[in-house]
C-alpha cells in the first residue's frame, strides 16, 4: 500500500470512531432525557465549534507536518474520550442525564470536543492529496476520499445504535478509546516525506486570517466558489431540519432507518465512480452541473406523497454530494499555493459549516408556523391541495420544492457569472502552465 492509501484507511478508522460517538451521544441523550432541545444543542455545539475552529485548525495544518497533525488529532481525541469516560464513571448526575445539571453539559462538551478535533484530519487529508497524488489523478483520489467517507457514514449508522442499546455510553466510550489507540498505532508506522514550509522559518505561526483572505481574494473566482458552496449549505440546512420529519410522516421509524441505510450506499457508489472516471477537464463546471441536477431533484421529489419518489430523490442527492465535494477540493488543490492550503481549506470549512445551522434553526419554526397551516387548511391547501395534497406533511414538502427552485435559479446564475469564467480560467491556466513546464517525452 502507498502512504496515501494508508492515510485513507487511518482516516476511515478515525472517522468511524468520532462520528459513532456523535451519533451515539445524540441517541443516548434523547433516550435518557426525551429532550429535543438537548439533542439539538449537541448538533449546535458541533456546527458552531466547527465554524469557529476551522481557520485555526487550518493554520495548524499549514505550520506543522500534515501527518503529525493527524497524529495530534487522534491523541487529543483519545485524551478527551478518556476524560469523558472518567466523568461518566465518577459523576452520578451524568449517568442520570440530569439536563438541569452542569455536569451533563460538561460531559457533552468534552465528548463533542473529542469529535471536533478530528476535523484537523479533514483539513489535512486534502492537502496530503496535493502532496502525494499527481495533479492529473487528484480528482480520482478525491473520489476515493468520498468513498471512504461513505463507508464511514454507513458503518457509523449501523453500529452507533447497537452500541447504545447494548452498553450505553460506557460501550460507546470504550469503543472510542480502543479505536483511537488503533488509529494512533497505525499512523506511527506511516511515513510521509513532506517539504519544509515555504514561509520563512522566523515567520510568526499565527492563524493569519488576513493573509488567508488575501490568498482567497487573490485567486480569481475562488471567493465566489466558496460563497456558492455556502449558499448550497444554506439550502442544505432545509434537509438537515426537515428530512427526518418528512420521512417519518410517510413511514415507520424502522423502515425510515433501513431506507436511510440503503440510500447511504450512494456515497460509496459515487466515490467509486469518481475514482474510476474522474471529474472531467473542468471540475468547476462539474460542480455546477451536479448542483443543477441535485436542486432539480430537490424541487420534484416531494411533489407527491411517495416513498419511491423520496427514496429516489435521497439516493440521487447523496450520490451527487461527493461529486460536489471532490470538485471543490480538486479546484482548490490546483489553484491555492500548497503552503496555504490548510488555512484556505479551514476557512472554507468554517464558512460552509456556518451556513447550514443558520437555515436549520430558521426553517423549522417557519415550516411549523407558516407552511404547515398554509397547506393544511390555508390558502395553499385551497389553491393547489387538489393535486399537491393537504396536511402537515404537504407543508414540509412545499418547503423542499421552494428550496429546490431557489437552488436551480442560483446555479443557473452562477453558470452565467463572470466568477465562474474566472475560476475556470484559473484552473485551466494552471493546467497549461504545468503542461508547458513538463519536459518533452
Amino acid at each position: 500500500m502507498q502512504p496515501f492509501h494508508h492515510l485513507l484507511v487511518n482516516n476511515l478508522i478515525a472517522n468511524i470512531t468520532n462520528f459513532t460517538v456523535w451519533f451515539a451521544l445524540t441517541f443516548w441523550t434523547f433516550l435518557e432525557t426525551q429532550s429535543v432541545f438537548a439533542t439539538g444543542m449537541i448538533a449546535g455545539i458541533y456546527l458552531v465549534l466547527t465554524a469557529m475552529l476551522g481557520v485555526w485548525f487550518g493554520s495548524l495544518v499549514d505550520h506543522h507536518g500534515k501527518r503529525n497533525m493527524m497524529l495530534v488529532s487522534s491523541i487529543a481525541s483519545l485524551l478527551l474520550y478518556a476524560a469523558a469516560f472518567a466523568a461518566y464513571a465518577l459523576a452520578p448526575s451524568v449517568r442520570a442525564a440530569d439536563v438541569s445539571g452542569v455536569a451533563l453539559w460538561l460531559f457533552i462538551l468534552v465528548s463533542m470536543l473529542a469529535v471536533i478535533v478530528g476535523n484537523i484530519r479533514m483539513i489535512a487529508l486534502p492537502t496530503l492529496v496535493t502532496l502525494l497524488v499527481p495533479e492529473d489523478r487528484r480528482d480520482k483520489a478525491n473520489g476515493l476520499v468520498g468513498m471512504v467517507s461513505g463507508i464511514g457514514f454507513l458503518t457509523t449508522s449501523a453500529i452507533s445504535g447497537f452500541l447504545v442499546a447494548w452498553g450505553g455510553m460506557v460501550a460507546t466510550l470504550v469503543f472510542a478509546v480502543a479505536f483511537s489507540l488503533l488509529a494512533i498505532v497505525h499512523l506511527l508506522f506511516v511515513r510521509v516525506d513532506e517539504p519544509r514550509a515555504a514561509e520563512a522559518d522566523d515567520a510568526p505561526r499565527r492563524i493569519d486570517l488576513a493573509g488567508t483572505m488575501r490568498v482567497v481574494l487573490g485567486i480569481p473566482g475562488l471567493f465566489a466558489l466558496i460563497l456558492f458552496s455556502c449558499f448550497n449549505n444554506l439550502l442544505g440546512g432545509v434537509f438537515m431540519a426537515l428530512m427526518d420529519a418528512y420521512g417519518l410522516s410517510l413511514m415507520q421509524v424502522e423502515t425510515w432507518g433501513l431506507l436511510w441505510a440503503f440510500v447511504s450506499c450512494a456515497f460509496i457508489l459515487s466515490g467509486m465512480v469518481i475514482a474510476r472516471t474522474g471529474l472531467g477537464a473542468n471540475p468547476v463546471r462539474t460542480l455546477l452541473l451536479v448542483n443543477l441536477i441535485a436542486w432539480t431533484v430537490a424541487a420534484f421529489f416531494t411533489l407527491q406523497s411517495s416513498i419511491l419518489l423520496l427514496a429516489a430523490g435521497c439516493f440521487i442527492w447523496m450520490f451527487l454530494g461527493p461529486y460536489a465535494e471532490a470538485a471543490e477540493q480538486t479546484t482548490m488543490q490546483k489553484v491555492v499555493p500548497f503552503e496555504r492550503q490548510g488555512r484556505v481549506f479551514g476557512f472554507a470549512q468554517s464558512a460552509e459549516q456556518a451556513a447550514s445551522p443558520l437555515t436549520a434553526f430558521l426553517i423549522a419554526p417557519l415550516t411549523q408556523f407558516l407552511f404547515v397551516p398554509f397547506m393544511t387548511d390555508g390558502a395553499g391547501a385551497d389553491a393547489i391541495g387538489d393535486w399537491y395534497g393537504r396536511g402537515p406533511e404537504r407543508g414540509i414538502a412545499l418547503v423542499f420544492t421552494i428550496a429546490g427552485l431557489f437552488g436551480v435559479i442560483l446555479t443557473l446564475a452562477a453558470f452565467g457569472s463572470r466568477y465562474y469564467r474566472r475560476i475556470s480560467a484559473a484552473y485551466t491556466d494552471g493546467n497549461n502552465s504545468q503542461a508547458a513546464a513538463a519536459p518533452a517525452a
